[in-house]
């Protein structure tokens, strides 16, 4: 009896060890979302700025801190569309696709926090099995 006792504790422990992991690795993923949702809103009000500033000097950044004068002619942008190919958009075009990648980083941020409340909901009960057993 005591020797079954020991093993369903050993395997509490092993199964709250495992949610524990899952976790930290739903909120590591989490985290780079919320990331990327800032840098989509930073970027849609860049491109507000820059439909504001036609024929003005900007800093345009080069990558690692390295920025250049520059001055804009367009409205058009450039955009990555993958396997590097690029396509002219138009800023709201650009927009409109910046908030299609919000819109799937909000759904899956939404899945992310759910899968996170389940293996919580599953901690609990385990704690309570635990308990139980003493």
């Amino acid at each position: 009896m005591a020797k079954k006792l020991e093993e369903k504790q050993r395997e509490i422990i092993l199964k709250l060890g495992f949610f524990e992991q899952q976790i930290k690795i739903l909120q590591q993923q989490l985290q780079s979302i919320h990331e990327n949702i800032l840098e989509l809103n930073s970027l849609i009000l860049a491109l507000n700025e820059i439909k504001k500033s036609k024929e003005k000097e900007i800093l345009a950044s080069l990558g690692r801190g390295i920025f250049i004068n520059a001055k804009i002619t367009s409205e058009d942008v450039l955009v990555d569309v993958g396997d590097k190919k690029f396509v002219k958009k138009d800023i709201e075009e650009t927009k409109n696709l910046i908030k299609e990648q919000l819109n799937k980083l909000d759904e899956i941020k939404e899945e992310i926090e759910s899968n996170i409340e389940t293996l919580e909901r599953e901690i609990s009960n385990l704690i309570r099995e635990a308990e139980n057993l003493n």
